[in-house]
Parts: structure tokens; C-alpha cells; sequence
């Protein structure tokens, strides 16, 4: 057996034709110019074959995770000729426009939170909307349990959101509740990990492998900030067999097109909108509202309410920036408004004249 099989080559990439001469590899690092792949050949350097992805978007280069099609030279630098189609991708939000890949062909997200000063909900469901839509499975790993006296109560507030989500209390150090998370722990699986700076991932993937494999720091006792000790993605073959992908923290984390994503982690207001008297309903003053009356009668928490318009407007917004039909109809719409202001504006100045 290659190498390469113990790296999550299975059927569904096994299937695909590659050209004469080149081999399958999977991407393990990503650096600026160069790769790091694994291939029948070991692991070793490579770089994008220019003419290959002349005009290429950023969705279409290689992310860590990618299994390619490679120009195997292990002494030297190897090229990439094309990326092999995807399982499952994580991609976040590009700040210069469009999107960004991030991981590839995971089983499993990982969303890692810290239970201290920093934990918030409403990260944890912009996370839970990226790690649905990825086509992926969600597991949310609650770090620092030990340090908590508040996690039967955060993990049930969790539960009430996060739909048959499991969630998993664990402590780094003593590796107490890890044995509950083993049934997403078989080899050959990859399990991509998200989180912001300082929740813990390093540690835990030191505590999944029982060996410092990852750099960790601490963090600040008053306000729980901590640093990033992970500064690229990258992917580890653990001693079980287990596929790791670590991620550097991101605070900010975009959801772009995640529209799919958007509906399972909000489902129950996605439920009670379909229950509205008006289906164009916008769920504010409009009478027979459902979702408006869960508000009322406390079925529906304020702060997950408040979160869901925010990230749908958020996804509008994104639509808006990246269509170009989207964003003819804006302009035309600001347009429209402010020639009515104007309007507006000089008939008053005309009345005050008289």
C-alpha cells in the first residue's frame, strides 16, 4: 500500500484519471510560493505549473487538504498540473473580493471554543454556518472545561442552537472527557480544525496525539487573550491514523456564500418563517409574524435572533459586492433614493422662499 493511502486517498479520488506520468499527492502545507505534498515519493516541495493555472481564481488553486495531480521530482521541486475535485471545502470571505479557500476533503469540523472570559455564541454560530456549509460534519470541542464552574449550563445553551450538534467539554491537560470524542477519531478520517487565537487548538491536537506536535503559549489570566501559535494550515498524520488540519486563529471569519450553512445552523427560524401569514415577510411589524411571536413568548432567544439577521444581512452583502447584476440594482436603488432626496429637498427650499 502507498503511502499516499494513509493520507485519505480513497475511492472517490482513486476513481479520477490522472494524465500519463503524474501521480496522485496530497497538499500537507501551504507557504506563499511553495507546497508541501506527499505522494508514493515521500513528502517534499512543489510549486504551481504556471500554464496550468494561468487565470485560475483563488477557489480553484490548491488548499491544504487537495489531493493533485503532481509532476513528482522528490529531490527537487515537484509541479503541480491540477487539483483533483473536492469532497467537502472550508472557504471564508477574501477581503481584496470573492472568496478564499481555506481546507479541503475533511470528514469532520472541528469548532474549538475556549470556556473562559472569551467564549461568545454568537462566534460559535458563525462557525457552526461556515463548518454546515463546508458539506462537512460539526463537533464543537469546549476547551479549558476544568478552568469553568458554568459547563452543564453553556453546554445545554449550545444544544438549544446547535441542532444535533454534539458537544464535547474537554480539558487539555488532563485529556478528561477525550475518551467521549473517540468515535470521530478513526484512521484514514481528516478532521479540520476552526477557532480564534488562544481557545486551546494547539494543545488539543498535542492531547489527541500524545506528543508536542504543535508550538502552544498561554494566554492572559485577566482577559483570556492569547496569541497565535499556529501561523499556516497545515495537515498532521497523528500516530492512530487520525488527519489533523490545523488552521491560524481567525476572529474574524467572513461566512461569503454560505447560504446553506446559514439555514442548518439557524433552522428553528428558518422553521418558524415558513409559519408567517405573508411569505415575503421580513419578521417586524407585519402582523401574523411567527417568528415575531416566538420572540414574545420567549420560544425564540433574543441573541440568536439577532444574530441570524445579522449574518443574513452579512451574506446579502457579500451577494451585493461579488454579482454584478447585484450590484447595478443597488447603485440603481441609491440612486433613486438620493434623486428623491434631492427633489425633496429643493421644494422645501422653494417653499421657505415663498
Amino acid at each position: 500500500m502507498s503511502i499516499i493511502n494513509n493520507y485519505g486517498f480513497t475511492d472517490f479520488f482513486e476513481a479520477q484519471t490522472l494524465q500519463e506520468g503524474l501521480v496522485p499527492a496530497r497538499v500537507t502545507a501551504v507557504f506563499r510560493d511553495f507546497f508541501k505534498v506527499i505522494s508514493k515519493d515521500g513528502e517534499h516541495l512543489a510549486k504551481l505549473k504556471y500554464v496550468a493555472f494561468m487565470g485560475a481564481m483563488n477557489t480553484e488553486l490548491p488548499a491544504v487538504g487537495d489531493f493533485v495531480a503532481l509532476e513528482s521530482y522528490p529531490q527537487d521541486t515537484s509541479l503541480i498540473h491540477g487539483v483533483l475535485d473536492r469532497k467537502t471545502v472550508f472557504k471564508r470571505s477574501d477581503p481584496a473580493g470573492g472568496e478564499q479557500l481555506v481546507a479541503a476533503n475533511f470528514d469532520y469540523v472541528f469548532i474549538v471554543s475556549s470556556l473562559n472570559h472569551d467564549f461568545s455564541m454568537n462566534r460559535l454560530e458563525r462557525y457552526l454556518t461556515i463548518a454546515w456549509d463546508s458539506g462537512a460534519k460539526p463537533v464543537i470541542i469546549l476547551t479549558k472545561a476544568d478552568s469553568s464552574d458554568d459547563v452543564a449550563q453553556i453546554v445545554t445553551e449550545i444544544e438549544l442552537v446547535a441542532y444535533g450538534v454534539p458537544v464535547f467539554p474537554v480539558d487539555n491537560l488532563s485529556k478528561r472527557g477525550f475518551e467521549a470524542i473517540e468515535a470521530f477519531l478513526k484512521p484514514g478520517e481528516t478532521v479540520v480544525l476552526l477557532g480564534s487565537s488562544g481557545v486551546g487548538k494547539s494543545s488539543f491536537i498535542n492531547a489527541l496525539s500524545g506528543e508536542s506536535l504543535m508550538k502552544t503559549s498561554g494566554i492572559r489570566e485577566d482577559d483570556s487573550k492569547g496569541k497565535h501559535t499556529t501561523t499556516h494550515r497545515e495537515l498532521h498524520l497523528l500516530h492512530t491514523g487520525l488527519l489533523v488540519i490545523d488552521t491560524p486563529g481567525m476572529r474574524e471569519l467572513g461566512i461569503g456564500q454560505a447560504s446553506d450553512g446559514l439555514g442548518e445552523t439557524f433552522q428553528d427560524i428558518e422553521d418558524l418563517a415558513t409559519r408567517c401569514k405573508f411569505r415575503n415577510c421580513q419578521h417586524g411589524t407585519e402582523p401574523e409574524c411567527a417568528v415575531q411571536a416566538a420572540l414574545a413568548d420567549g420560544t425564540l432567544p433574543e441573541a440568536h435572533y439577532t444574530n441570524w439577521v445579522k449574518l443574513k444581512r452579512e451574506l446579502a452583502y457579500f451577494e451585493r459586492k461579488n454579482d454584478p447584476v447585484l450590484q447595478r440594482a443597488e447603485k440603481q436603488k441609491w440612486k433613486a433614493v438620493h434623486k428623491a432626496l434631492e427633489t425633496q429637498y429643493k421644494s422645501n427650499l422653494k417653499a421657505r422662499k415663498k
